[in-house]
């Protein structure tokens, strides 16, 4: 048994907790108003602070699956840390866009707002499926 194993299993942990702590921390959220700016930043800020997480949790899951020898996992990791970065930049986009009209109080920026909120929980629920599938399913 390779002692690379190890750091492979710590992260590949690290990345589940990570997708499903977020997950169950921004559906709560979903009860807020949205009709403040402060709310707006607030969910920003904590999708934000996730995109960040999943990278360094999905990163350092790929580099510790190549070390091991197992480049499907590996990639499979790598492209999660590629959407993070994607979604980061385009849902925090759209919500600092959408915060703006908010303030500017705009009626249906707050449904867009949820939309995007709700948007960018299911991406992340279907994160999580794709990773306990790919660990249930995929042979190590």
């Amino acid at each position: 048994m390779s002692i690379a194993l190890y750091p492979a299993l710590v992260f590949t942990v690290a990345l589940l907790v990570t997708t499903a702590y977020f997950l169950l921390g921004g559906l709560p959220l979903l009860v807020l108003d949205h009709d403040t700016p402060l709310d707006a930043r607030f969910i920003r800020g904590f999708f934000n602070l996730y995109y960040k997480a999943a990278f360094i949790t999905a990163v350092g899951t790929a580099l510790s699956y190549a070390a091991w020898g197992r480049p499907g996992f590996a990639v499979g990791a790598a492209g999660l840390a590629l959407a993070a970065v994607l979604l980061r930049r385009r849902l925090t986009a759209a919500m600092d866009q959408l915060a703006s009209r908010i303030q500017a109080s705009e009626p249906l920026a707050i449904q867009r707002f949820r939309r995007v909120h709700l948007q960018a929980l299911l991406v992340n629920l279907l994160q999580l499926v794709l990773l306990v599938w790919a660990l249930t399913r995929l042979a190590l």
